[in-house]
């Protein structure tokens, strides 16, 4: 079961989970020690595979830092805070949990796009 850590000193993840509203980013960065890349790789294919069959999922990207890194970012659309918390919280998800390698850190945190004039919209 992975190591959770805040990604935000001052807003937690199960804070941020008794809002409302949408869409928005999950971001869940992944720290494993570089032998234990492919453990977390599969572990996580397992976990996507069952959020896609979760309702108000809309995508996801897997990401490794480069040059061997055990570094990896997950970026996951959703269309509401309230169907990332049913998805979190489903017994599927949570069984899977037990699957990553021991060394894993996860610090997820949820996001919204933000509008920077000139630069990109929300």
């Amino acid at each position: 079961m992975p190591k959770f850590v805040e990604m935000d000193e001052y807003v937690t993840l199960q804070s941020q989970l008794e809002e409302t509203g949408g869409p928005v980013v999950l971001i869940n960065r992944f720290s494993v020690a570089p032998e234990e890349a492919d453990l977390l790789q599969k572990a996580w294919a397992a976990d996507a595979q069952v959020m896609r069959r979760q309702p108000g999922f809309i995508s996801a990207q897997l990401h490794r830092g480069i040059g061997g890194s055990g570094e990896f970012l997950n970026y996951a659309v959703w269309e509401s805070v309230a169907d990332f918390k049913r998805a979190f919280f489903h017994p599927e998800f949570r069984a899977g949990l037990k699957d990553y390698p021991p060394s894993t850190v996860a610090s997820p945190h949820l996001f919204a796009k933000v509008a920077v004039p000139g630069v990109c919209v929300a």
